[in-house]
């Protein structure tokens, strides 16, 4: 194509974006920002011959569009559609199946290596960006890249991260100039006849080395990169494909590692997203003419979860918030407003953020740290070392919880029990209401441990005056099927008809379990729930006083099966009631691809005419 051709194209594959996303959902700011990028990165690579690989890949969608995908666009983040990330299974296009920050480097650089290994052709670009190298696993792939120096192509694409820009006359020249490969090939013909000479080629190696950086330093600023051994070029206006063709057709044939800095705006082409490229960046459908998101009356966890904050707050100067580059997203964009002193955003650096707040523990504060579960798997160990061990008073809020829609297996948050419930010394909740999310939250402010509170993405159920009963450590709240159905059949049960069960469930999966037994009732199959607000520890003998009169138990959880708190309470109940009959469920072995909420949890088996099917069974 030529140059009217290309913009044409752009223009076209941006408005593609913008109807899709505003009908699905998705990232969008980023996108409407990668598309010259892109566009330039596929006319002047082969893939799949060369190898590009994104991060955080959720700024793909225009390399979807043009690898093949452009006739099923429109179920981005649809049950059985695209995936809103790269994905191995729907393209050769896709090296990676990336939905997590800060992977690309160290990904392309294995890559590279690996293919050397078995001599098989072809170029590695990783595509960072979007806040990614604010992980530290990022720089220590850099650092590693450095030392290997192979030729691994790094596109850093800058929409306003806090990089320092190289200026002057003489940067852009040796930018320029260090891209040439005839000046690569000059170079290393003088490094390989030096390291030649006997005797004294180390002496002189390392003389020219430093003179080189020596007279670099006198004319122009340095940078991390040159630094860690890359050759730097830029910054470039991401949005000229003239100039990104140019430089990235030169250093396609470097034989050294190279970082070319790419600036461009995040929202281009939509005044609302290049306005506001926060509330732009993951959004759900919206009003393109406005940008509006449609609004619902019923309160999510992250609000209830933000109002609460936002109380403790007021209530205790101790009180401290921490996210890793997830405010709004996490429902701490209040708090921040309100005490911004008090308010620490670290970055795309979980493992930071949980250290970092150990350390405020440690020195008599109250953090609060709020996280996707998804994403507190990259901080197990500090979870462990740093918070666990030395019991830092710390409290721990998991977003996201159980199933999560739309964004597919890297963001389903159904690990968290599995991975925290052997850990000494921590306290594991799930509040099952709103009332019961702030009890929580207020309760954990005075204990002396680490606590971590999980819940999903999803509504508050309706309040039930049991949630908010106090909160006794180890224990939950029984709700009597009266408490939650019509008239007809309160009156149905005092007349002892029918069957009866028990459901023991995590707050998480609370509403599900609640509507299968409604379904149930109806069919004078009637249950009560036992919703455990604790999975860490449990009161057991508070536990055994209970089930001990039911002789049909479901135990139903938003987290994996195995390694759950279902199998271990399965086990306690048939200890005191033998010849009672009990099932435990909970999410499969399996990774689970992205849908709605209530897909996602049908393809695990755990939606409600899946519980009730299971109440059946041990009736």
């Amino acid at each position: 194509m030529d140059r009217k051709q290309l913009a044409a194209l752009a223009a076209d594959i941006r408005k593609t974006i913008l109807e899709t996303v505003a009908k699905n959902g998705g990232h969008l700011a980023s996108n409407l920002g990668t598309v010259e990028l892109t566009l330039a990165l596929h006319r002047v690579f082969d893939s799949p011959t060369d190898a590009i690989i994104w991060d955080v890949s959720h700024q793909c969608y225009t390399h979807k569009l043009i690898t093949g995908r452009y006739d099923r666009f429109s179920t981005l983040r649809k049950h059985g559609g695209l995936s809103g990330f790269t994905k191995r299974s729907e393209s050769s296009h896709d090296f990676f199946d990336a939905g997590h920050s800060s992977t690309s480097i160290s990904s392309a650089l294995g890559m590279l290596t690996g293919r050397e290994l078995l001599n098989i052709e072809g170029k590695v670009v990783a595509v960072i960006g979007d806040g990614a190298l604010t992980g530290g696993m990022a720089f220590e792939a850099l650092s590693h890249a450095g030392l290997l120096a192979k030729n691994l192509i790094v596109i850093l694409n800058d929409n306003q991260m806090s990089i320092s820009e190289n200026t002057g006359a003489l940067s852009r020249y040796l930018s320029r100039l260090t891209t040439t490969s005839s000046y690569q090939s000059f170079r290393y013909t003088i490094d390989r006849a030096v390291a030649r000479i006997p005797l004294v080629n180390k002496f002189l190696t390392h003389f020219i080395f430093r003179f080189k950086r020596g007279l670099k330093g006198l004319f122009f600023q340095t940078n991390i990169f040159s630094d860690l051994g890359f050759e730097y070029v830029g910054p470039l206006d991401g949005h000229n494909m003239t100039d990104l063709e140019r430089v990235l057709r030169k250093a396609k044939h470097l034989s050294r590692p190279v970082v070319i800095h790419v600036l461009t705006k995040k929202g281009r082409g939509y005044s609302p997203a290049e306005n506001d490229p926060a509330a732009f960046h993951g959004i759900g459908p919206f009003c393109i003419s406005d940008g509006t998101v449609e609004k619902f009356d019923a309160m999510s966890y992250t609000e209830a979860f933000s109002n609460a904050l936002m109380k403790l707050a007021a209530a205790d100067s101790r009180v401290v918030a921490i996210t890793a580059a997830m405010s709004k997203g996490t429902g701490l964009s209040r708090f921040s407003r309100k005490y911004p002193e008090r308010f620490f955003d670290v970055g795309i650096a979980e493992q930071h953020a949980v250290t970092f707040a150990g350390g405020l523990a440690a020195a008599g504060a109250l953090p609060v740290t709020a996280i996707y579960s998804t994403f507190m798997q990259r901080a197990i160990d500090q979870l462990i070392h740093d918070i666990a061990i030395p019991a830092c008073p710390s409290i721990f809020v998991l977003d996201r919880a159980g199933a999560v829609p739309d964004d597919g297996e890297t963001h389903q948050g159904i690990f968290d029990i599995a991975q925290m419930r052997s850990v000494p010394n921590l306290i594991l909740t799930a509040p099952a209401s709103a009332a019961e999310l702030e009890l929580l939250l207020f309760w954990a402010a005075q204990r002396k441990a680490p606590v971590v509170i999980r819940y999903p993405k999803t509504s508050c159920p309706s309040e039930f005056p049991e949630f908010s009963l106090p909160v006794a450590e180890g224990r939950g709240v029984l709700l009597r099927c009266s408490d939650y159905c019509d008239t007809e059949t309160s009156l149905l049960l005092e007349r002892n008809c029918g069957k009866k069960l028990l459901f023991v469930c995590t707050g998480g999966i609370f509403s599900e379990v609640l509507t299968a037994c409604r379904q149930l009732a109806f069919k004078n199959v009637f249950a009560d729930i036992y919703n455990l607000r604790f999975i860490k520890p449990i009161d057991i003998e508070y536990f055994n006083e209970i089930s001990r009169q039911y002789q049909s138990v479901v135990f139903a959880e938003d987290g994996m099966l195995a390694g759950g708190i279902g199998e271990y309470l399965a086990v306690c109940y048939k200890k005191i009631v033998p010849d009672g009959k009990c099932i435990a469920v909970g999410f499969p072995d399996q990774f689970l691809a992205q849908g709605k909420r209530s897909e996602v949890l049908a393809d695990a088996g755990l939606a409600p005419d899946d519980l009730s099917r299971y109440a059946y069974s041990v009736l």
